[in-house]
């Protein structure tokens, strides 16, 4: 008989990848699965081979969302039965937590992210606290969980001792996708940005990195808080005709536009410790997709490119920085070959065909 999993994620069930390959893996390990979300505006509804629900709700942002998320949930539960839980990220492990423990059904944690320190909390000390407050109270009580990279996994192990694992987000190596021509709107080089647009990604910088540079321009694929903000920066810095927003694109075209790009980006700053120990998936989607990468030089990111020698990272944010290391590279004709040389090696091991595999022992 298969086990039933039920899986709770406030984000884009539509473009959460992470949720959808640990879905696809457990499904192949014999688990009827349930995944709940939410309605957002403009989301995408896609289908799947495991059940999706989603709920509309009053409230669509900040302690009143949750609040509602949180207590739906849990009445949800509360007539549902379920050999084990799986909640993503701290916003949705109060519901989960106490229905576990009312029901005693096995709960695992996927922190997507150190979710306290993030970028857009700082600065906010009551609502960092209330996060701070939650993450105490739970974390040190949860028995399964795991998270994306080994700094936070070592931040949560010394300050609750709870042993979280890690489970780095990363690409399938034989990744199946919609394959069809794209053509980018500029006949220039181009660096490439695909992610989520919030704030702290460091796209101004690249934007003003931009003047200091020829023949060479700015794709920007994803949607988020500040994307009104981008549109309204490039136009103040009349950069129209160098920054391109493609808006969202499915996951399953994606890999298209990636491999088309000349090199890719990840100077996400060091805008709390959530960004400081950051992986962005982005990162191993390049490598996957063979573009060379310019990084900022946060921890965990700079791990990798170093590691592997799979791009350059930057000393700094400042704009004049970045199109010094973009312009060096681009001349370095001996560099580029052998950083796509690394990367075909790379993403033999840095893939989720491995990675996957840790799953095993939280879902028994």
């Amino acid at each position: 008989m298969k086990k039933k999993l039920f899986v709770a994620v406030t984000n884009d069930i539509s473009t959460d990848y992470r949720v959808h390959k640990v879905c696809t893996y457990l499904l192949q390990k014999d688990y009827q699965i349930e995944v709940y979300g939410r309605v957002l505006p403009n989301t995408n509804f896609v289908k799947r081979d495991y059940e999706i629900v989603r709920k509309k709700h009053f409230f669509n942002h900040n302690f009143l969302f949750y609040a509602e998320f949180n207590i739906r949930l849990f009445f949800y539960l509360l007539f549902k039965k379920y050999d084990c839980i799986l909640a993503n990220d701290l916003d949705t492990l109060p519901a989960c937590f106490f229905i576990s423990k009312l029901k005693k059904t096995s709960l695992v944690y996927d922190s997507h992210e150190l979710f306290s320190e993030g970028p857009e909390l700082q600065g906010r000390k009551f609502v960092q606290s209330f996060w701070r407050k939650l993450e105490d109270f739970f974390l040190p009580r949860i028995k399964k969980s795991y998270t994306v990279s080994q700094s936070i996994a070592d931040f949560y192990q010394k300050k609750y001792n709870n042993n979280m694992g890690v489970i780095r987000n990363m690409p399938l190596k034989n990744q199946v996708y919609l394959s069809e021509e794209i053509t980018f709107p500029t006949k220039h080089k181009t660096i490439l940005y695909q992610g989520v647009l919030n704030p702290g990604r460091g796209i101004k910088p690249m934007i003003e990195a931009l003047m200091y540079l020829e023949n060479i321009d700015l794709i920007i694929i994803g949607y988020g808080k500040v994307e009104e903000d981008l549109k309204q920066f490039v136009k103040d810095k009349k950069m129209e005709h160098r920054v391109f927003f493609l808006g969202r694109i499915s996951r399953e075209k994606l890999l298209n536009y990636t491999q088309k790009a000349t090199l890719g980006m990840v100077l996400e700053e060091p805008l709390g410790l959530s960004f400081q120990y950051s992986l962005p998936n982005k990162l191993f989607d390049y490598i996957h997709a063979e573009i060379p990468i310019i990084a900022g030089n946060l921890k965990e990111i700079s791990s990798i490119i170093n590691q592997y020698k799979v791009g350059v990272t930057v000393s700094d944010y400042e704009p004049e920085t970045i199109a010094t290391a973009i312009q060096d590279l681009l001349n370095d004709k001996k560099k580029l070959l052998e950083i796509q040389q690394n990367q075909q090696k790379a993403s033999e091991v840095l893939c989720w065909e491995i990675e996957q595999q840790k799953l095993d022992i939280y879902f028994n």
